[in-house]
């Protein structure tokens, strides 16, 4: 109202301006889309209002690398109204869309390498390392990301021969986005001292995994990305399966197979179409790995979640950029007999003194993360309190870090009980059976319930004898025999 007054008063006293009517005609054009502009802005402040104090903190904080927030207009809002699909046409190399829904979609993009080809192998081990049931709730979708025609259809040709029965049955798809719907590659800012062409390598990736993900967006519930030259644990599907059961209830972004570069990072699919905006709003800004972090956080998922042991490995030695060498290992991964524990809900508690925000619940948690006391004594416990009594088949208990090696239970053993007193938050057992010693910080056993004949409610790991170097416990994992509702 205010400004609206101002200018009606303007307008009265240039009319005694004759002289410079010319002028005044500028003026209030001028003065109008200053109007306009500034209503405009009150508009969409009223609109953005939900947009809390505490998003703009986290967009500013996410990650180390810092997106610049003055050259983008598009705001969490914006982010979050990217729904729709990018309008770009593939084209299909070999197989068909899929005719019905998937539970997981496995994404590669691959581009010709000047040294070295993986992409064979890594699409080999997803399907070896997954039974015919697995098999049913799987789709693989390959971009051959290159614009060499040439080497495209000599890798279609290899992939269709190799894998024509998973081309069939639906499973396998190849696809490839002409060059034509790409952006500008040449010519952009060389952010971090890249060099030129290291520049445009990782902006076109950005972009040929914008693509990928646009297209899987509506193929699966959940999705997982890999690199081209990956191999696979067995029965990863059924893995990825139980760490998703046992996050129900929780909110997540991103979990994480891998700790290495865009291999085992795994989304629901309804998230894909606004991370296939993402990267191509940034394409030219960072790496892609470092613009995932920026995307968990502005979806407030400020902490990674990791599962270990790892799914997914590197097995590529020559990078698709320039054929450098390549030799990144996750030394996390297990390729054999991988079974996540069941790990069913229990309250923990210890007697220990604990190292800052190290408390005792990371030690039962399957995500990277530990347990960490000052110095135990002789009689000090770390107790487990199980919701409900419960058969256990097999225990594992690692303590210690690759880092700190000296931080393991020197002289320990581990109790199983029964006939809880107290509360359960800080109860304990009234009696405990010994199932055995720790050797060299670590105690694995099975077949419990062959062992213990009675229902478990509680589990200790107990001091036997005090030791000057911390304790780290690394992870606890136990696998039950029935559920702990049956």
């Amino acid at each position: 109202v205010t400004l609206l007054y101002a200018f009606l008063h303007m307008r009265h006293s240039l009319k005694y301006f004759d002289k410079m009517r010319y002028l005044r005609k500028r003026s209030a054009v001028s003065f109008l889309g200053v109007l306009v502009i500034c209503l405009l802005f009150m508009n969409l402040y009223i609109e953005d209002g939900y947009v809390l104090e505490g998003d703009k903190q986290l967009i500013r904080e996410t990650a180390t690398h810092q997106l610049n927030p003055e050259r983008y207009v598009h705001t969490f809002k914006d982010l979050s109204n990217f729904s729709g699909s990018i309008n770009i046409s593939y084209r299909y190399l070999a197989g068909t869309p899929l005719p019905r829904k998937r539970y997981l979609t496995i994404g590669i993009s691959s581009v010709k390498r000047k040294k070295g080809n993986y992409l064979l192998e890594t699409i080999k081990s997803i399907f070896e390392q997954s039974s015919y049931e697995e098999l049913k709730e799987i789709a693989v979708v390959v971009q051959l990301s290159d614009f060499d025609s040439t080497w495209c259809e000599g890798m279609v040709q290899d992939i269709s021969q190799k894998f024509a029965h998973h081309i069939i049955a639906g499973r396998l798809i190849v696809i490839h986005v002409p060059e034509e719907y790409y952006p500008v590659l040449d010519g952009l800012k060389r952010n971090y001292n890249d060099p030129e062409d290291r520049v445009k390598f990782r902006s076109k990736q950005n972009v040929d995994y914008a693509f990928l993900l646009n297209f899987c967006s509506n193929l699966s519930d959940y999705y997982v990305m890999l690199e081209d030259d990956v191999r696979c644990s067995k029965n990863f599907l059924t893995a990825v399966k139980k760490v998703i059961a046992s996050r129900e209830g929780s909110y997540w972004v991103t979990l994480e197979f891998s700790k290495l570069g865009y291999i085992g990072k795994l989304y629901h699919s309804h998230d894909l179409p606004r991370l296939a905006h993402f990267l191509l709003m940034f394409y030219q800004e960072m790496p892609c790995d470092w613009l995932l972090i920026h995307f968990r956080g502005l979806l407030a998922q400020k902490e990674v979640i990791r599962f270990k042991p790892s799914l997914f490995q590197h097995m590529g030695y020559y990078s698709s950029y320039k054929g450098a060498e390549n030799k990144l290992k996750d030394d996390d991964f297990e390729e054999e007999s991988f079974d996540i524990p069941d790990n069913p809900p229990a309250n923990l508690h210890t007697n220990m003194n604990v190292f800052e925000n190290y408390e005792a619940s990371k030690a039962y948690s399957s995500i990277d993360e530990y347990f960490w006391g000052k110095a135990p004594s002789t009689g000090d416990f770390y107790g487990i309190v199980f919701e409900k009594p419960i058969k256990i088949s097999k225990i594992k208990v690692v303590t210690g870090t690759e880092d700190r090696q000296n931080d393991i239970l020197h002289h320990g053993a581990l109790e199983v009980g029964e006939k809880i007193v107290g509360s359960k938050k800080g109860g304990q057992c009234t009696t405990y059976l010994r199932l055995g010693e720790f050797k060299n910080g670590n105690f694995e056993i099975t077949d419990v319930e062959h062992k213990v004949l009675f229902d478990i409610n509680c589990m200790r790991i107990l001091v036997t004898k005090s030791q000057k170097e911390w304790l780290i416990i690394r992870s606890i994992s136990i696998w039950t025999s029935q559920t702990p509702n049956q």
